[in-house]
């Protein structure tokens, strides 16, 4: 008789965006007049950039042509994208990654939960807490989770490095032996961002041990701050022991385009292989690569014509962001992120459960939010709103919270 994967049945639950989704959905079926405005799920509002959607008008024309047509293209993207990432989002801030390091992707949640399949499935994995969903979830499907412990509200194989206020929601190193570390700054869900020195502490105890740092640098373009770096890769040493995940999602309002890379160092070897070599076998075997039309569009991103559009796109989610992060701070809660990441973590008052919170805000004021219990055990107590909304739904958002509180 066929087996299944008995790792799935031991997941908790249905995954945490899904969950709120269908909340939201259960809510406006029985309140069907409620005007909701969605500061939750983080999809973007903002149409494609000019300049992308002209380039990929003129794929598509090319596509129609005999001498333009493209069949299946190269599993790690063309080369044109390649380069371009290579120049504009390494090599212009001085860091040396080669195009034939970068792997083109439909989006760096795939990559991210993807990535396992080049590692063993004995070792053992530390997680932010709070924490992105996804590395949690594809590691339990993958067998390297162990037990779900419902009572503690986490799997008892991974190694929770604790994100709190009194650690400015950054984590410290494990004092146990961990194989691969997943990291995200700016981070989601709480916003927060790591210094230069603190991203040294994890590149040395990763070369130090032997471990992977798994680098999720999905928001790089909304930080602000001159000495914040961007990328793993801005630090010494990180050749040997970091894998980048970037998207062009948030970025560039790709969610539905889907398109996005991962930085594999050609230096990078565990047991004698090449993570390169390995990674680039997954995805020759797995992935059929990104459409042509949408590669185009990307490309486009790095014209100077895109380059300020795209600007303004994100410097609009970065105003909705401070509406939030002012608006909600002059009522009295207490905010965090906002400022170079697009999502504001915010403490429940009065100790109030976040799925409680969540309730009284959908029912109350009619946002919907995203519930911190849901990112691990550190998120209970918070809920993350995203600024990823249309402006004027954002202050409206931001007014009725106010008025209930």
């Amino acid at each position: 008789m066929t087996k299944i994967n008995q790792n799935f049945l031991k997941l908790p639950g249905s995954y945490l965006f899904s969950e709120v989704a269908r909340r939201i959905s259960a809510y406006c079926a029985g309140h069907p007049d409620a005007k909701i405005i969605k500061l939750s799920i983080g999809d973007v509002t903002r149409p494609l950039a000019p300049a992308v959607t002209a380039a990929m008008h003129k794929a598509v024309d090319e596509m129609g042509t005999f001498e333009g047509f493209h069949g299946y293209g190269p599993e790690q993207g063309y080369e044109f994208l390649r380069e371009a990432v290579a120049q504009h989002d390494y090599q212009s801030r001085g860091m040396d990654v080669k195009p034939e390091e970068i792997f083109i992707s439909d989006g760096a949640k795939s990559d991210c939960g993807n990535i396992g399949d080049i590692f063993g499935a004995d070792n053992i994995v530390a997680v932010c807490d709070p924490v992105y969903p996804v590395y949690v979830d594809t590691n339990a499907m993958a067998g390297r989770a162990g037990e779900y412990q419902e009572a503690l509200g986490r799997w008892n194989r991974l190694v929770y490095m604790p994100c709190v206020k009194e650690n400015g929601f950054t984590p410290e190193p494990p004092k146990e032996a961990v194989d691969l570390i997943y990291l995200c700054f700016p981070n989601n869900p709480t916003g927060a961002v790591a210094t230069r020195e603190q991203l040294k502490t994890w590149v040395d105890y990763a070369n130090r041990t032997g471990a992977v740092i798994l680098y999720d640098s999905a928001y790089e373009a909304f930080i602000t701050g001159a000495d914040i770096p961007h990328s793993i890769f801005e630090i010494e040493g990180a050749r040997t022991c970091a894998i980048e995940f970037r998207s062009y999602s948030k970025t560039a309002g790709f969610t539905g385009n889907r398109c996005a890379y991962t930085v594999v160092p050609l230096e990078l070897e565990r047991d004698g292989a090449k993570l390169n070599s390995l990674w680039n076998r997954r995805q020759c075997t797995k992935f059929n690569g990104v459409p042509y039309v949408v590669q185009r569009g990307a490309a486009a991103i790095y014209t100077p014509e895109g380059k300020e559009q795209t600007r303004q796109s994100i410097e609009y989610y970065r105003e909705n962001a401070k509406i939030i992060r002012e608006g909600l701070s002059a009522a009295g809660l207490s905010c965090f992120g906002g400022t170079d990441a697009p999502y504001i973590w915010l403490e429940t008052p009065g100790k109030m459960g976040s799925w409680e919170f969540f309730d009284l805000l959908l029912d109350k004021a009619n946002v919907a939010t995203t519930p911190g219990a849901g990112f691990g055990p550190s998120g209970e107590g918070y809920i993350r709103l995203t600024a990823f909304g249309d402006a004027q739904a954002t202050k409206t958002a931001v007014e009725r919270i106010q008025k209930i509180l």
